[in-house]
């Protein structure tokens, strides 16, 4: 240790330190948690340790989904009543929504551990085998991405989940010995973005399948009230709703602009949340009234100025904004369809009469996604079924009765 106190790796704790909660020190050093911490922590780790001190601890405390929480609700109940384990719970939608937050109220309201991985980690039968087997009985495993799990380990999954059983194949060649472990009852909760990547076979083996919708601007409100009773900030109604109405129908989203202005509040106010100070501290992280960043304007910027509104091709507009494909089919254009603003066809992405309106222009006259011409078919790609270079108001001319002509 040196005189400014910095512990270095390999260097021990004095023991007239007390060590902070939840570090190495406070128990024993694990090979997971290192010994070595940092003098400070960083702004993203604050921001991790204020979105886990938000999550509600159960059901009724999360706010949204009364559809989701009704539903799984009764499930929870009913096997607490039968002293069961829960049925497997799958959880889809967009990111954001509370698929995270549910899982850890699903092993709360259960009174059981929690283990949490991901499909990424997942990426060999073994990997899967280490996990199932060290569970304990009752345990939730969350396995969160698990649309990215590895097939061979999915195809592992189908019997862990349905018969509580792993079958491992142990040594090589004529070594090779075929091992069936049993497992204790466990409760595996999916969480996905893409539902439409899992098989079948994994779909059809979770008993409760639950679709986490968008929320509503009055519920938005309410999560930024919670949360800023947690965070200690006087924020007015109105300054909630200014908060809630630029957050994307995403509690997540809402969360962290409350923080960004909170500080803003903190530096340049009196620390109070107004409508006023909300929207002055939003104006300046470039998060507009509708809720568009700075990425959402510059593609509709790019797809009204550069190109007319459209069509353009996905590579042509994500090289007019600078960013690669997949950020602005990822990130940018499910919000801007959602919202009505961008239009996805065959010919290419368009801007709606809404983005024209959003930048308070005028839309040009005559939809620029009208349909491409229905093919002839005698070929040719004249309109409304008309060969090509004929006019479609033309009338085709009919046959000649009689016998043919001989030439």
């Amino acid at each position: 240790m040196d005189r400014r106190g910095t512990v270095f790796p390999g260097a021990a704790t004095p023991r007239d330190e007390t060590p902070a909660p939840g570090t190495a020190a406070a128990g024993r050093p694990t090979a997971a948690e290192p010994v070595h911490r940092p003098a400070t922590t960083p702004a993203d780790g604050e921001d991790r340790v204020t979105d886990a001190a938000l999550r509600p601890k159960d059901l009724d405390g999360f706010i949204g989904q009364v559809r989701v929480r009704e539903q799984l609700d009764l499930v929870l109940t009913a096997a607490r009543q039968r002293s069961a384990t829960a049925d497997h719970v799958l959880l889809s939608g967009a990111p954001g929504l509370g698929k995270t937050t549910l899982a850890m109220i699903i092993a709360a309201e259960m009174g059981v551990p929690l283990r949490v991985t991901s499909g990424p980690a997942i990426q060999h039968p073994g990997d899967l085998a280490a996990v199932l087997t060290s569970l304990t009985g009752g345990e939730v495993l969350f396995l969160d991405e698990i649309h990215r799990m590895s097939r061979p380990a999915e195809e592992m999954l189908y019997l862990a989940m349905e018969d509580f059983r792993v079958d491992i194949v142990a040594g090589t060649g004529l070594d090779a010995t075929a091992l069936s472990l049993d497992l204790p009852p466990f409760t595996l909760v999916g969480a996905t973005v893409r539902a439409g990547l899992l098989l079948p076979p994994l779909r059809d083996r979770f008993g409760f399948t639950a679709h986490m919708e968008f929320y509503d601007p009055a519920e938005l409100e309410r999560v930024v009230q919670r949360s800023a009773r947690l965070l200690e900030v006087e924020v007015e109604p109105a300054g909630a709703a200014e908060i809630a109405g630029r957050s994307r129908g995403t509690p997540r989203i809402a969360n962290r602009l409350l923080r960004r202005v909170r500080d803003y509040a903190q530096v340049t106010a009196d620390g109070v949340v107004t409508r006023e100070i909300a929207s002055a501290a939003l104006g300046v992280y470039e998060v507009d009234r509708r809720g568009l960043d700075r990425l959402d304007r510059a593609v509709l910027h790019a797809l009204l100025k550069l190109f007319g509104g459209g069509p353009v091709g996905l590579a042509t507009l994500a090289v007019a904004v600078g960013e690669d494909r997949e950020t602005v089919e990822e990130v940018a254009e499910p919000f801007l369809v959602r919202e009505g603003l961008l239009a996805r066809t065959p010919r290419g992405r368009v801007a709606t009469p809404a983005a024209w309106a959003h930048f308070g222009l005028a839309a040009p006259p005559g939809p620029p996604w009208a349909p491409l011409p229905r093919p002839h078919r005698n070929g040719g790609s004249g309109q409304d079924g008309a060969p090509a270079g004929r006019a479609p108001d033309r009338p085709a001319p009919t046959a000649r009765s009689g016998p043919p002509s001989h030439q």
